[in-house]
């Protein structure tokens, strides 16, 4: 067990002839005494203060984990977010590409609609023209014929005329 500053303080030694000078041994236990009270001050002051720095370690060392745990957390999060927005990415991917097959069909379809009706209408443009044509050359030929001279030529007498004109004013 080590020594106390009492116990120095307490020893008595031995006197014996031509001993040592006893005020100058007091003295000198006296300066041991104080020293010694001083080191065991600072020791336990020394002890406190590593006790304290073990906490603050202590308390550093869980805040260093639960830093990690929640990086680690954050990470895994980060991670599902990730894997998630691909998926979906993958999903609108092909949504998109279903609706660009059905919108290149559908107007794939219409273009082709659009081309048969066009081909109608040539169909329909050159059965009117024909006989469009063949009125026109009907209504030439009527107005080329000797029938026109004919009309041309006819004379009323007096007699016809005003049998005509009482007709009318009759009707």
């Amino acid at each position: 067990m080590p020594l106390t500053p009492l116990d120095i303080h307490n020893k008595e030694f031995s006197k014996g002839f031509r001993g040592y000078d006893e005020d100058e041994v007091n003295e000198f236990l006296d300066q041991v005494i104080k020293d010694y009270e001083m080191v065991i001050r600072e020791k336990k002051e020394l002890e406190e203060r590593l006790n304290e720095m073990s906490e603050r370690v202590g308390h550093f060392n869980t805040i260093e984990e639960t830093l990690n745990k929640s990086i680690l957390v954050a990470q895994e999060a980060a991670e599902e977010v990730k894997r998630n927005a691909q998926k979906e990415a993958k999903l609108i991917i092909k949504e998109a590409e279903k609706n660009s097959d059905r919108i290149v069909n559908e107007s794939l379809s219409k273009a082709r609609k659009i081309a048969m009706e066009i081909e109608e209408l040539k169909k329909q443009s050159k059965v009117f023209r024909t006989r469009f044509k063949m009125l026109i050359e009907a209504q030439l030929d009527l107005l080329n014929t000797d029938d026109w001279d004919h009309l041309l030529q006819y004379e009323l007498d007096a007699t016809e005329l005003n049998a005509l004109k009482e007709e009318d004013s009759l009707a």
